[in-house]
């Protein structure tokens, strides 16, 4: 069985530590998706970043494989080693400039969505002014589509969410986000969203974040509360796994050079008290080993607990990767 965790966080640094992401392997999990960087990063520490992360996986080919393939998973998983594949949060690392999807496809990125809470020339964010997608936000979902990329809408707006869907040639994902009928946040996404997901044939993801599960020690069953929900809603077939952990390691400064706000990225006015990464607790990463069973404590089957825990991540995957 292939487990597929949709998003996970290091810091966005060159010597940024792999042990983590081992903890995933020992936990069973078969494939990682890694964020290398945000709306708030510069082109400059993205790259940077891209570039130590790789340099650290071809430095281990016993243990890690950049995927480019669900085949290139499923060989990982037979020989004992962990998939990895990356993720970009935000359009502005783009630089407005569809082009640049390919070449970030061609460094590892497999998945992609275009605002990161605040609203930007392409998309809207979720913790801004409504703003739909833009002229140019529809020429990227286009090349994304065309480079076989994800198409991710966490972090972003109502309104454009539903536009991106529309927009998108392929099925579109949130790699972490949790329903809003659960829990009122406004990083938490409405029916009308997980049933645009579901039009698409895509997945909502459920991330593990203490705020948008509505507990403060979050653990497997909260998690699986929140995937059931999206499960009987529009059918297990549409939900899955982002449990956005972040691990931010001591003495390495992974914040973005020059005049960065995080007030602004992650608003008081939005519930946060700083940034949400300092404020949020998430589950332990052996909560991966629990979440089968807790699954099937919500009434789900082994075989739809399976679906979640990573089927429906690769059949959209092998849809949209090829």
């Amino acid at each position: 069985m292939i487990l597929w965790e949709a998003h996970a966080c290091l810091p966005l640094h060159p010597q940024a530590d792999f042990a983590p992401i081992a903890q995933f392997h020992a936990a069973g999990v078969s494939y990682v998706s890694i964020n290398i960087g945000m709306d708030m990063n510069p082109l400059s520490q993205v790259m940077a970043t891209i570039a130590g992360f790789r340099a650290t996986i071809a430095s281990q080919p016993e243990r890690y494989v950049l995927a480019s393939t669900v085949q290139d998973i499923r060989d990982a998983a037979a020989a004992g080693k962990l998939a990895i594949g990356f993720d970009l949060e935000g359009a502005m690392p783009l630089l407005e400039e569809p082009a640049m999807v390919a070449l970030y496809r061609s460094l590892g990125v497999r998945q992609m969505h275009l605002a990161y809470n605040r609203n930007n020339s392409v998309a809207g964010g979720c913790h801004d002014d409504e703003q739909g997608l833009t002229p140019l936000g529809h020429r990227i979902v286009a090349a994304i589509n065309a480079a076989g990329v994800l198409m991710d809408c966490s972090h972003t707006g109502r309104k454009c969410s539903l536009d991106i869907m529309a927009a998108s040639s392929a099925p579109v994902i949130f790699s972490h986000s949790n329903p809003l009928g659960l829990v009122e946040h406004g990083r938490n996404v409405t029916d009308e969203q997980i049933r645009g997901i579901a039009a698409t044939g895509g997945v909502v993801c459920v991330s593990g974040v203490s705020k948008f599960l509505g507990t403060r020690t979050p653990g497997a069953d909260d998690v699986a509360r929140h995937a059931a929900y999206v499960a009987n809603l529009v059918g297990v077939q549409h939900a899955g796994i982002g449990l956005d952990i972040s691990f931010p390691q001591p003495g390495l400064n992974d914040d973005p050079p020059g005049d960065y706000d995080p007030s602004y990225w992650w608003p008081a006015s939005a519930g946060y008290d700083r940034s949400a990464i300092a404020r949020s607790t998430y589950p332990p990463i052996s909560a991966w080993q629990e979440l089968g069973a807790a699954l099937q404590r919500t009434g789900m089957t082994a075989d739809e607990a399976a679906l979640v825990l990573g089927g429906n991540m690769m059949r959209v995957a092998q849809r949209v990767w090829g």
